[in-house]
């Protein structure tokens, strides 16, 4: 994977303080974004510090070297990719420098890559909140908005980013730092008189602006969402001239911004929502404009499309609660204020219009403060769920901006449908109905010539049927790639001329992002695939079917950059601690993507690079459920695995680690001699041998096995009815290292009226696929198969402790062994919390339990959340009386089976705990029971909080009466 590096790189590396990355993996990493496009970058830098930013671009001032401002790379029209050098804010410059809430009006001092959930985070105690909320705002940088003049769902509200941009710090592009903000008239006349860079750009952009008045004046829509061009038409506004607002939306084509002066707003005390259903999209868009008379906070499309893959989704399934039937579209109209009376009489307001309108009783009222949480989850799912289509065509964003007058909604929506049906392509509709911004999608096969013939011609329709309804082609997510192409029809020659003053003003060689909103090329090139795409990878060792082929399931990655968030959730561990591209689900998609597609060196899919980027996943398999296109890293880490060990060998350290069940059968047969040498020269020389980290606890073996008590105790055989046996499977961490789980499980079981059988313990093969080991973890599947199928064709349930085991049986085995029989056995196989709970439900099951009034802190295992939700666990509990249970939003322990024992993960494995878990157990009181599912979850908490934790059944056996 050599390739030659750019002779600034070095320079760079020396006088930077943060990070420098010219690489080809790196590069590749960022050659896309949440667009169609794909262009390579010269390299990457990650500055620390303002100094850092003005230095890069003093650096290559010189040679007129490109540079390309880029936050969370959630740009969906091609803004954040180019043929520059890319500065990464994201990773280090993203903090809140102050909040001021004290005078009249509150702002905030911000950093570019603070990201929106964040930030509104760290508002929350003062009252306040920012006020555009886009839909990607778990990884949306403030930084990125304002390249993009970024709106959001309430923008009929809060407007959109240059209402609330107040003051701007950053570099222009000869290295000169600059503020600006409003200036008086007479500040004005006084800066224009200055010989500064500053004031040359000032009387330039004013004269632009006082010259071509009346035709800004027309030629600029009346609408509110408009984002694209320049905003020369708010140089007078506020107040006072202020080239900030210039400056929002530029995308990075005019300066580099590294520090932003922000308005706040109060957060509401209430919002409810009426969700309104309609049997045709048309009777949606009739409804919009009336509605919006109501003065409502939000009013949001949802097109059926978007519910029904909202319904196919494990995430957002049961979030589904406000949709009645099945409905062609849905507007979502919320209201908000600090009294609730008020807003419910909106609601009645509401149902009235409608019933007036003929469309009856349509509006199912939300307004519980988690359900209606619910529904904004869905809606701003919207654009990752779309991605989830599965197939060559999918719905492709570049024609998904324009925005009209929402009265004009119902013709122009009409008329956007007879420019589909004329090209045969069907479309998702959702969006902002409230201020007329659809984000309309056409499912395109960009792979295919024809399809993107049809990209360029649907573009250039919809392009002229926005104009002539009086709208624009970008009503929020900018021009890019995908849409400057067209800024001269839009605005016309006169103007676009002025835009290129504006532009030759701040940038005069042309460096700052170019090709975006200035002279860019056609939009139809540097597409992300394109018809002569194509792929070639060996054949997968797992099932691919369900998307095609292996390619295809990658391609399922559409880049919207939900594995970047990192507040809520488990995806994705290792970026949330690192906040490195490379370490995100996407990261690695596009690297694995990249080198199966030829953008990489064909050798480069096997290589160190790659195992460098594969390295920090950890199987949590979060990315299964919280991504909303389901990819599946961890089936896609052992694939590289396997393929990669074919070409390298397996190392050492995999094999005896992989081969967890024999060292641990050994280990107790031995014990507690064996635990004695674990304690002395046997940890170091496993410690070097192996590469574990001494500051990580060994588990102790444990001579008096569950399989050794369960022999003494019972014999095989049952005069027990079948439909009461069960089979506990005695896994290997519960059998060798934590028996009393095991023995616990079987008080709770016979206490509730079920006959045990166990039968002899062997390896379900998590290890080995943890480890890429195929051929052991293919003889541990078959063995497992051949010892359970018996009990599952008898109706026999098998229960599992651990989920990394049990779980395996659910999510591994069918892919890999393709087997009607793997099928059965995954489909008869349940944690013993979901069995519970399902026999409690079914009331076929009493357990005599006694009231246990206290605390419960409950951790999820990730598989168990991924795979099976933690919700069975809730339902288990709730069966103690007087237990008062929650459950912490921890996402990854961080210990990941043998990840967090080896030297090189320890740091990671420990903060990936420290983010969230590890603290709330601290904090948690003594009296506090601690619930971790998961081994490796109770070796972690015991590890860094001195905590103990217990399997749920645990509780359950101390409450039995």
């Amino acid at each position: 994977m050599r390739d030659p590096v750019h002779p600034i790189a070095k320079r760079l590396a020396r006088e930077l303080d943060g990070d420098v990355r010219f690489d080809p993996m790196t590069r590749e990493l960022f050659s896309t974004d949440a667009s169609s496009y794909r262009i390579v970058p010269i390299g990457v830098v990650f500055p620390k510090h303002a100094d850092d930013v003005q230095r890069v671009v003093d650096l290559t001032a010189r040679d007129r070297i490109a540079l390309l401002p880029r936050g969370g790379g959630t740009s969906l029209a091609g803004q954040a990719v180019g043929e520059a050098i890319v500065i990464d804010f994201s990773k280090y410059m993203n903090r809140v420098l102050e909040v001021n809430t004290e005078d009249g009006d509150a702002w905030a001092r911000i950093q570019p890559g603070v990201v929106l959930d964040n930030f509104n985070t760290f508002l929350r105690p003062t009252g306040f909140m920012f006020g555009p909320d886009v839909s990607p705002s778990s990884q949306a940088t403030l930084g990125g908005m304002v390249g993009n003049n970024s709106c959001g769902a309430r923008s009929i509200r809060y407007g959109k980013m240059v209402d609330h941009v107040i003051e701007l710090q950053g570099v222009l592009a000869n290295a000169t730092p600059f503020t600006f903000g409003r200036l008086s008239e007479t500040q004005l006349e006084a800066r224009m008189r200055g010989d500064d860079d500053a004031a040359r750009i000032i009387r330039t952009v004013n004269r632009l602006a006082l010259t071509h008045r009346d035709e800004i004046d027309r030629r600029f829509p009346k609408i509110q969402r408009r984002v694209a061009g320049y905003n020369l038409d708010e140089l007078g506004l506020r107040g006072g001239f202020n080239l900030a607002g210039l400056l929002v939306g530029s995308e990075g084509t005019l300066a580099v911004n590294t520090e932003a002066r922000v308005r706040l707003v109060r957060t509401p005390a209430h919002a409810i929502l009426g969700v309104c259903h309609f049997e045709t999209f048309a009777d949606a868009m009739r409804a919009s404009a009336p509605i919006v008379k109501l003065a409502p906070d939000a009013v949001e499309l949802t097109d059926k499309l978007l519910i029904d893959l909202a319904r196919a989704s494990p995430l957002h399934r049961d979030k589904l609660h406000f949709v009645d039937g099945d409905p062609d579209a849905l507007l979502i109209v919320e209201f908000a204020g600090d009294t609730l009376d008020p807003l419910r009489q909106k609601l009645d307001d509401l149902e009235t219009l409608m019933r007036d309108l003929g469309y009856g009783d349509n509006v199912v009222r939300v307004t519980e403060s988690a359900r209606c949480q619910d529904v904004w989850t869905v809606r701003k799912a919207g654009l990752g769920l779309f991605g989830s289509v599965k197939g060559g065509a999918k719905p492709v964003a570049f024609v998904e901006d324009t925005a009209v007058a929402p009265e004009q909604l119902p013709a122009y929506t009409a008329a956007f449908r007879e420019i589909l049906d004329r090209h045969g392509v069907r479309a998702a509709f959702y969006g902002h109905a409230s201020v007329g911004c659809l984000h309309i999608r056409p499912m395109l096969d960009l792979r295919q010539a024809d399809g993107v013939r049809m990209y360029r011609a649907i573009a250039e329709e919809v392009t002229d049927l926005a104009l002539r309804f009086g709208g624009t082609h970008s009503g929020e997510h900018g021009e890019g790639l995908a849409r400057s192409e067209f800024n001269p029809k839009v605005f016309g020659e006169t103007l676009y001329a002025a835009f290129r003053e504006v532009k030759a003003a701040f940038d005069p060689h042309g460096r700052m992002n170019p090709g975006k909103k200035v002279d860019a090329p056609p939009m139809d090139e540097n597409l992300r695939y394109g018809a002569d795409y194509a792929t070639t990878f060996p054949a997968p060792v797992l099932d691919y079917s369900d998307f095609g082929t292996m390619a295809d399931a990658l391609e399922m990655c559409n880049g919207n950059a939900r594995c970047r968030k990192s507040e809520v959730g488990t995806m994705c561990p290792s970026y949330m601690v690192t906040l490195d591209e490379m370490h995100s689900t996407r990261g690695r998609a596009n690297a694995l993507r990249a080198a199966i597609s030829g953008a990489l060196p064909a050798e480069s899919l096997y290589s160190d690079e790659m195992r460098e980027v594969m390295d920090l996943c950890i199987g949590c398999k979060a990315c299964k459920v919280e991504c909303p296109s389901h990819v599946d890293m961890a089936k896609h880490k052992y694939e590289f695995q396997v393929g990669y060990h074919a070409r390298h060998g397996v190392p050492l350290r995999a094999l005896l680690l992989g081969h967890a069940h024999a060292a641990a059968a050994l280990g107790s047969s031995l014990a507690p001699l064996s635990n004695l040498a674990l304690a002395g020269p046997l940890r170091w020389l496993m410690n070097r041998l192996l590469g574990l980290d001494p500051r990580r606890s060994l588990p102790r073996f444990r001579r008096d096995t569950f399989w050794r008590w369960w022999r003494r105790r019972v014999s095989e055989g049952s005069d027990a009815a079948p439909t009461r046996r069960v089979v506990l499977l005695a896994d290997t961490f519960t059998n060798f290292y934590e028996p009393e789980v095991a023995i616990d499980a079987v008080r709770v079981l016979e206490a509730a009226g079920y006959t045990v059988t166990v039968p002899e313990p062997t390896c379900c093969g998590r290890p080995q696929i943890s480890k890429g080991l195929h051929e052991p973890a293919l003889d541990a599947a078959r063995q497992s198969v051949r010892q359970l199928l018996p009990f599952v064709n008898q109706g026999v349930p098998i229960l599992g402790l651990e989920p990394s085991c049990l779980l395996t049986f659910r999510d591994e085995y069918p892919g890999l062994l393709r087997s009607p029989e793997a099928h059965a056995l995954a489909a008869g196989a349940w944690l013993i919390e979901e069995f519970l709970a399902r026999e409690a439900a079914a009331g076929r099951m009493v357990l005599p339990l006694r009231s246990m009034p206290v605390d419960v802190l409950m951790h999820g295992h990730c598989h168990q959340k991924a795979i099976a939700t933690t919700a069975a666990a809730h339902a288990v509990l709730d069966l103690v009386p007087d237990l008062r249970v929650s459950e912490v939003d921890s996402g990854c322990c961080g210990m990941a089976g043998s990840f967090g024992y080896e030297a090189e993960h320890f740091d990671i494995s420990a903060a990936m705990a420290e983010r969230v878990l590890a603290p709330r157990v601290r904090d948690a009181s003594a009296d506090t029971v601690i619930v971790a599912n998961g081994t490796s979850c109770r070796h972690q908490i015991a590890d860094l909080t001195g905590r103990r934790a217990v399997h749920v059944v645990q509780v359950l056996a101390s409450a039995l009466d």
